[in-house]
């Protein structure tokens, strides 16, 4: 059984391998040839998380489950907030065959997955991207975002100042463009054409008062029911995209909130990405219309870009 550890993940799995795997795992999931389950969760303490994600890439295809812990407090330590394992089933004995590190491979994958949405949903000339939070997945949004559009400057917002600022620092100087930090978030989104919300917050922090008409946003931080990033206003406002319409059903946080508000329904939710990557559900209408993609992340995303590591191996 093979190990594929953290550095070989960040390795191999470049944007450029891991975005057309993503692309087509999405798309295969919406046209019913992938089988999964709903993550389970478990609360452990206080916002600390353990969550078991189980799923097959087609009745023949590789199958698995992503098995990860959440400590947000990791961040304040230099150290990932998810950790764990994807482990990998052979299709064709049933055998474990590897086992690979989870932290990077989410890491990687969740910013490929919005860097999928924001190619068909995005306008074609939008050059300025938003970044609220300063974590891993604002640094890996900001390099998978710049592989699908032009995107020519970057403003990032968080709680802490210093942080912001030590991010934009690092970014500026690893991607060659000003990325420029700001106080609040209200001023970070003002000129964006994109904007990526990859925090923890249990409350809003983006208002869709903020938000310009053809603004297209991925709302990225809460995997689960409970914490959200976005207010009722932006969700009702928007034309709303999400990875898995019954994932976020069931624990899409920002949805649930202003379907309990009595603001939206249930077909509020206008197609899975996967439906308008295959042309079946348009994304985009307008040069005026404001779209959002709803991320939970999805273990067809954790095996297929798992198994492509592995098979490269062999």
């Amino acid at each position: 059984m093979r190990f594929i550890d953290r550095d070989e993940v960040a390795r191999r799995l470049t944007y450029d391998v891991c975005i057309p795997i993503v692309r087509a795992a999405m798309i295969a999931y919406s046209r019913g040839e992938t089988k999964q389950l709903l993550r389970s969760i478990i609360p452990l303490s206080s916002d600390r998380l353990f969550g078991v994600m189980p799923g097959a890439m087609g009745a023949h295809g590789p199958f698995g489950a992503k098995l990860i812990s959440v400590f947000p407090e990791n961040f304040a330590r230099g150290v990932q907030s998810h950790q764990g394992l994807v482990i990998l089933f052979d299709p064709d004995s049933g055998a474990p065959v590897c086992a690979v590190h989870a932290g990077e491979l989410t890491a990687i994958r969740t910013a490929a997955a919005s860097a999928v949405a924001t190619d068909v949903l995005a306008r074609k000339d939008s050059r300025r991207l938003a970044l609220l939070g300063y974590g891993e997945q604002a640094a890996t949004h900001a390099r998978a975002i710049r592989k699908v559009r032009d995107i020519e400057s970057i403003v990032v917002w968080g709680r802490s100042a210093e942080r912001a600022r030590a991010f934009a620092e690092r970014m500026h100087s690893e991607l060659s463009l000003s990325v420029v930090p700001v106080e609040n978030a209200r001023e970070a989104v003002r000129f964006a054409d994109i904007i990526c919300t990859v925090t923890s917050a249990a409350e809003p922090i983006l208002k869709g008062e903020w938000v310009r008409p053809g603004t297209h946003v991925n709302v990225v931080g809460s995997g689960f029911a409970g914490p959200v990033e976005v207010d009722n206003d932006l969700v009702v406002r928007s034309r709303f995209i999400v990875d898995s319409r019954e994932g976020v059903l069931r624990q899409g946080a920002e949805f649930l909130r202003a379907k309990e508000a009595g603001l939206i329904k249930d077909e509020h939710i206008v197609a899975e990405i996967g439906q308008v990557l295959a042309d079946d559900i348009p994304g985009r209408r307008s040069a005026d219309e404001i779209t959002v993609y709803k991320s939970l992340g999805h273990v067809v995303q954790d095996l297929s870009t798992a198994w492509a590591l592995y098979s490269q191996l062999e």
